[in-house]
């Protein structure tokens, strides 16, 4: 029935995702927050750590959401950007993908196996 109902399935692996990025930023005593504003710019997780540093996370299981995800981030960077914050870390698309890689515009691309190494 999943592999029917897309949708549904792409929220049960964002799930998945944000509870395996708790866990491995509840160790370096970071904390996961969502971002979404009143022009529906949004990011599916902000990783923060204590001592200042955070990462932009997109969640998507891959194909042509990635270059979706990718636009959210550049936008949402800029927007920090022009804000007077600093730049992340770095920005990632977690995916259900079977390789990792980053593209030409920095974002990494990293498949939840992958997490963890």
């Amino acid at each position: 029935m999943l592999l029917k109902d897309f949708e549904y399935f792409g929220l049960l692996f964002e799930s998945l995702c944000l509870r395996d990025l708790r866990v491995y930023t509840d160790v370096l005593e970071g904390e996961i927050l969502h971002y979404h504003d009143n022009i529906g710019l949004e990011c599916d997780a902000i990783i923060r750590l204590p001592q200042g540093p955070y990462a932009l996370v997109e969640i998507k299981l891959g194909g042509r959401l990635e270059e979706d995800a990718a636009r959210n981030l550049m936008r949402l960077e800029t927007l920090l950007v022009e804000k007077k914050r600093s730049k992340p870390a770095f920005k990632m698309i977690l995916t259900a993908g079977e390789y990792g890689y980053t593209r030409p515009d920095g974002i990494h691309i990293v498949p939840l196996a992958c997490l963890r190494d």
